[in-house]
């Protein structure tokens, strides 16, 4: 049972996000994209507030940067495809189980990205969940 409303149209979506963002990260590196754009769609908090959908949660302003280069526009392939099913399907993986962030520096993972704390590293990214003050409901909604 998917753990968010997801269309054809929505899984192409986030398959291309997916691979955007992570392909040199490998099937797992882009299974944790995927974690951290369905727990912004079922988190309702933060920066977050008000998105229910996938497209809302990929264009949001300034969410992805994958969105701004043309490598994000191209056809999906079925391999990215099942990934973003798998992810909207509900699996998840730590360290984005409960993440709503992530990024990748230069060097080292600072211990807090926007006031959120350090969760783990992924190959190059990091990977920040929000405290239960910020965000109870990213740890009570699945």
């Amino acid at each position: 049972m998917a753990v968010v409303k997801a269309r054809t149209s929505d899984i192409d979506l986030l398959a291309r996000l997916l691979r955007a963002e992570a392909e040199g990260e490998g099937i797992q590196g882009m299974l944790l994209v995927g974690n951290v754009g369905v727990n912004r769609i079922r988190a309702n908090c933060s920066d977050f507030v008000g998105l229910r959908t996938i497209p809302q949660m990929v264009y949001q302003p300034h969410a992805f940067e994958a969105v701004t280069h043309g490598y994000f526009y191209q056809r999906t392939r079925e391999s990215e495809r099942r990934l973003a099913r798998r992810t909207v399907q509900g699996e998840r993986f730590w360290p984005a189980k409960y993440s709503l962030w992530y990024f990748r520096p230069t060097g080292d993972c600072p211990a807090t990205w926007y006031d959120q704390p350090l969760v783990g590293r992924y190959k190059l990214h990091c990977f920040y969940e929000p405290t239960g003050e910020e965000c109870e409901n990213v740890y009570t909604t699945f």
